[in-house]
């Protein structure tokens, strides 16, 4: 049963259909949607798919959900699970920047990982550095973010004030923020029970917070998108106006195709135009969104530097016998372990390092111990092409008991050999004479296989 004070209070909305919207909270069935890694191809869950999500590359509506836990390339990275309507930020960057894939985007409430994921698919070129204020959260999209490979995240574990700092720094800024998850109802029966009015009261003036305290970093001409799970008046169009009347901003108009069902929407006082995503019209949960063009001039700082170690001569020859090319990556160390990430984005490493706490940069490639080269998890599952490594395809009934960490009975020889399932990276094993080590992280590990 819907909250009678939630139905009350959105039913004078736009494209609200009182029957629509009741009905398909108590019969509609749950919908499953994936988004695909294009630098991990893998298609065995290619049997699953329905339809393609219209508004976003690379991702399938699936026909029933899978148990992921089982399906090894989920744990490569192959695919993330992610809601269909959220990855309308896909359609959003692809008109606002074209094929534009080097800029520096701020994820401000980056766990789990979804959007951040997505915003490193396209832009390649780019760096994303994904924030997240709760510890343990932070831990899950560091886990997510390393899965994906793609080795251009920066994951931050801060409070977003500590943003206001980095003064005209950043190209975009994506605010997916905390909210009172109506839009979930559907999909997440204790949010129901969670719901109050009071609770939205309070996640619009957390967002508001939010928007105060990183507008400062995002440069003129740079664009602030912003969104929510909610349907509430409060926590999306009163937030439209509450940006317009702080900051030098216009709204920006985002193409859509009638056909996909979204319904655009205007904030009262500056009719600022957002976009809303109701479960009976299109195909996935209660969404909004809406995307401003800053205006507003703001020097750069001239920030400080944390400078990073350098690597030493010998560090980086035992490097060059595991990565095939080096050409436009920076190494270095940090917190002791030696990192890499893109050439053109390591002066802003140094930057980001004095003001954060960085709980992830770049790629960790490994240590040095004494003479040898200990190689990270982290290079195992990332898109670094190795060289001079001995690989190990398994099957699925195997690659599970890897990810398990369970005993395998495999014959291959010794040595450090790299586990793959087709032909993706799961981990690293060092093949003894008497028995096999699994390095595979602990925390990482499937239970109850």
């Amino acid at each position: 049963m819907l909250p009678v004070n939630f139905i009350q209070t959105i039913q004078h909305i736009n494209g609200f259909d009182r029957e629509g919207f009741e009905a398909v909270h108590t019969n509609s069935n749950p919908i499953t949607s994936i988004r695909l890694n294009d630098e991990k191809v893998c298609n065995n869950l290619s049997y699953l798919y329905q339809q393609q999500v219209p508004w976003c590359n690379h991702a399938y509506y699936l026909k029933e959900r899978p148990s992921f836990t089982l399906e090894p390339s989920f744990h490569a990275g192959a695919f993330y699970v992610q809601e269909a309507s959220s990855m309308f930020l896909w359609h959003i960057i692809k008109q606002l920047y074209a094929n534009n894939t080097e800029k520096k985007v701020l994820d401000v409430c980056a766990a789990p990982g979804g959007k951040s994921t997505l915003l490193a698919s396209y832009f390649k070129n780019g760096l994303i550095v994904s924030n997240e204020i709760i510890k343990s959260r932070a831990a899950i999209l560091v886990e997510n973010l390393s899965k994906w490979g793609t080795g251009n995240f920066i994951v931050s574990n801060n409070d977003p004030k500590q943003f206001a700092n980095l003064t005209a720094f950043f190209d975009a800024v994506v605010i997916d923020a905390p909210c009172s998850g109506s839009g979930m109802f559907r999909k997440d029966k204790t949010a129901v029970d969670e719901w109050s009015l009071q609770n939205v009261k309070l996640c619009s003036q957390r967002q508001q917070r939010i928007i105060a305290n990183v507008m400062p970093a995002l440069k003129e001409n740079g664009y602030l998108i912003y969104s929510t799970c909610s349907y509430s008046e409060e926590e999306n169009e009163q937030i439209l106006d509450f940006i317009a009347d702080n900051f030098s901003v216009e709204s920006v108009e985002i193409n859509i195709n009638p056909s996909w069902g979204i319904v655009s929407t205007k904030s009262n006082k500056h009719k600022a135009i957002g976009y809303r995503f109701f479960p009976d019209k299109i195909k996935g949960e209660g969404f909004f969104i809406a995307v401003f063009k800053n205006n507003e001039f703001s020097k750069n700082n001239k920030f400080s530097l944390q400078l990073l170690s350098k690597l030493t001569s010998v560090e980086n020859e035992l490097i060059k016998n595991f990565i095939t090319s080096t050409i436009d990556k920076k190494f270095f160390k940090h917190n002791n372990e030696i990192k890499c990430i893109n050439t053109a984005f390591y002066a802003d490493v140094e930057k980001l390092a004095n003001l954060l706490y960085l709980k992830k940069v770049g790629t960790i490639i490994g240590e040095v111990k004494g003479k040898d080269f200990v190689p990270h998890h982290e290079l195992a599952i990332s898109n670094i092409s190795l060289s001079n490594i001995a690989t190990l395809e398994l099957n699925k009934e195997d690659a599970l008991k890897f990810l398990a960490k369970k005993e395998l009975d495999i014959n291959t020889n010794k040595g450090l050999t790299l586990i793959t399932f087709n032909g993706l990276g799961l981990g690293w094993i060092k093949v003894l004479h008497n028995r096999i080590n699994n390095y595979y992280p602990n925390e990482w590990r499937i239970l109850n296989i």
